[in-house]
């Protein structure tokens, strides 16, 4: 696991600067604090930093061919490597070092840009051929490994985090509308978005080509959803297992101890049984809890306890207490724009307590979008049968009703999930998953900002950007189209996101099984009635591993890996927040409504409506424009 950073002379300009391009690239340092290097020459720069996982001893960077006419620098693990170093050396190559860089190398000098069908891992990559002049970058396919670009006049700069492309010469820190626009839909910012107004993300399973002064971008993978109702129930838990298994086995491959994070629930408990299955020594376990009455319903430290036991892994835990504002700082750091999923809050500790232990851990991340694991899901597929009740029920009796419900005082998401499904149930297809997701649901607090004129457009470009991910050919299938939807932008830019960011701020490789295109190709194929049944999420994910885990880990509703926020923000949290979000603080880049955002803080505080998303989304801006656009030092994250 490692940081990249590049820039290249695209149409000719001033040299590229060797030492400018060294601090960027040490900008990066908590992504590799093992090691560092760079090849320059005045049109091209490449710098690594380096996390050593695999060859310890022989995997410096950049890496070249035999002749030094190509290098790489290269994030990330290509988990069947050995595999393709043999076929590669039947072919002629040869190799100095143990490394997967240098096979990736190696194999786009045999099958260029075809080399990515063979890769199966998590990566992004920076190629330079002298002779031909040539630079290809990639990204893997389901966006594990991040990559943002920049085009500065004549050079094309490219980095793992925008960190290393602010400090550049000639960067003017602009606010992307349209990225505004999406972060407060959403809580995240979808590729190939970023808040800055000139850098990009490369998207998922996408790479780019710099090639006679053309630059060039084109998608490599997709996913298709086309069910097979020819396979029984028990055929699709044996080729899951088989493939589930295989996928684990692969992301053990490490010079370096390897742990595994634990929850109570079926996803991470599913990967931690399969290490212990395949490893030969305890597996080392870590765990966070809620403690105390605010954790409540959260805290799955007995279950995820229960689970180390029936394995005989090494557990480790702790307690987060509510002093999120110590690592605020941190946090906003390590993503350089604006991200409000507050399981980053839960997954700075866990970091961090891994790291003192291990330097790489798998993680259960994906296991929802496979198998169908989150309530939008299930919500989505009962509201075809809600939609039989005639509209005057549905909007005049029932959504008035459901309105009026107060939220509950442990912060559950019961009731406005259910004000949540009401308000869209009723709309078609992507405009109802649309619903589901943004933070302003039913036309709620639609006046947040301050420009209603400037920002509508930008909303409606959020609204479209999901909607043409749903109404894509991959899928036929309602429900089918909702998970592909997830899967192109949920997943990646922020799941996938959060963990990358936050892990890579400790140190630490985070790998993720049911992130693995082959098992995910797999599981598209599973017809969605074998996901989600009646009241039933993960239907068949919970079947193929029941004789893993202990029976009480089937019978306690999943509760995600997010901290209790609705809580901490009526009670420790309450104060520090109107500070925040106060007329006074707002009136510094003039962009919210004062008082719609009062009126979102005292809706959550009385327990109207649970604004816990919207409201953590405007205490993460507000710290970032601070210390992004105003340049104050941000407090807190060691």
């Amino acid at each position: 696991m490692c940081g990249i950073f590049g820039v290249l002379n695209v149409t000719g300009g001033p040299p590229v600067d060797k030492e400018e391009g060294i601090r960027c690239t040490d900008s990066l340092h908590h992504r590799g604090t093992d090691d560092s290097g760079c090849y320059a020459t005045p049109e091209v720069f490449l710098g690594h930093r380096r996390l050593s996982i695999i060859d310890l001893e022989t995997g410096h960077q950049p890496i070249f061919n035999e002749d030094g006419s190509r290098c790489i620098v290269f994030n990330g693990e290509v988990f069947n490597y050995m595999e393709i170093r043999r076929e590669l050396a039947d072919l002629g190559h040869h190799f100095t070092t143990r490394s997967d860089s240098e096979v990736v190398l190696h194999a786009w000098e045999a099958w260029g840009a075809d080399c990515l069908d063979r890769f199966r891992g998590m990566f992004s990559f920076a190629i330079w051929d002298e002779k031909r002049k040539q630079l290809f970058i990639a990204r893997d396919r389901l966006g594990i490994k991040p990559l943002f670009i920049a085009r500065r006049g004549h050079r094309l700069c490219f980095a793992s985090e925008m960190k290393a492309l602010l400090p550049m010469a000639g960067f003017s820190p602009r606010i992307d509308t349209d990225a505004l626009a999406a972060y407060f839909t959403l809580s995240y910012i979808p590729a190939p978005l970023t808040i800055f107004s000139d850098i990009r993300k490369l998207p998922a399973g996408h790479y780019l080509l710099v090639k006679d002064g053309t630059v060039g971008i084109r998608q490599y993978w997709d996913v298709h959803f086309r069910p097979d109702y020819g396979r029984s129930e028990q055929q699709t838990i044996d080729g899951f297992l088989q493939r589930f298994e295989e996928s684990v086995r692969l992301r053990l491959i490490s010079d370096v101890p390897v742990g595994g994070f634990l929850s109570g629930g079926v996803d991470s408990g599913a990967v931690v049984a399969t290490m212990s299955r395949l490893g030969g020594e305890p597996v080392r376990t870590f765990c966070m809890g809620f403690g105390g009455d605010i954790g409540g319903y959260l805290d799955e430290r007995d279950l995820a306890r229960r689970i180390a036991e029936r394995h005989g892994a090494v557990h480790k835990e702790f307690e987060v207490i509510p002093e999120v504002g110590g690592i605020l700082g941190g946090i906003v750091g390590a993503f350089d724009e604006p991200f409000a999923d507050h399981s980053t809050i839960p997954t700075w500790y866990l970091c961090q307590m891994a790291r003192r232990d291990v330097k790489v851990a798998l993680s259960g991340l994906g296991g929802d979008e496979a198998f169908g694991g989150y309530e939008r899901y299930l919500g989505f597929k009962i509201s075809a049968a809600y939609n039989r009740l005639p509209w005057a029920v549905r909007e005049k009796v029932v959504r008035r009703l459901v309105d009026l419900l107060p939220e509950r005082a442990d912060g559950h998401y019961t009731v406005n999930h259910l004000k949540r499904f009401v308000r869209s149930a009723s709309e078609e297809g992507g405009e109802r998953y649309f619903g589901f997701l943004s933070r302003f649901n039913g036309g709620r607090y639609a006046g947040l900002f301050a420009d209603a004129g400037r920002f509508g457009a930008s909303l409606d470009s959020c609204r479209t950007l999901v909607l043409d991910r749903f109404n894509a050919a991959n899928a036929d299938d309602p429900l089918d189209k909702v998970f592909y939807c997830d899967i192109k932008t949920y997943l990646p830019e922020d799941v996938l996101a959060c963990t990358d960011r936050i892990s890579m701020r400790h140190s630490l490789e985070v790998r993720v099984p049911f992130v693995d295109h082959q098992l995910l190709e797999f599981c598209a194929t599973i017809p969605h009635r074998m996901k989600v049944r009646l009241r039933q999420k993960k239907y068949l994910l919970r079947r193929a591993v029941r004789h893993l885990l202990p029976e009480e880990v089937f019978h306690r509703r999943k509760q995600g890996f997010v901290g209790p926020l609705a809580r901490w923000l009526q009670s420790d949290l309450q104060a520090y927040v109107r500070e925040m979000l106060s007329e006074k603080h707002l009136s510094r880049h003039g962009l919210f409504n004062p008082r719609v955002v009062q009126s979102i803080l005292d809706d959550h505080a009385g327990r109207i409506e649970n604004n816990d998303k919207l409201i953590w989304s405007l205490v993460v801006f507000q710290s970032w424009y601070a210390t992004y656009i105003e340049g104050q030092t941000p407090g807190g994250g060691n």
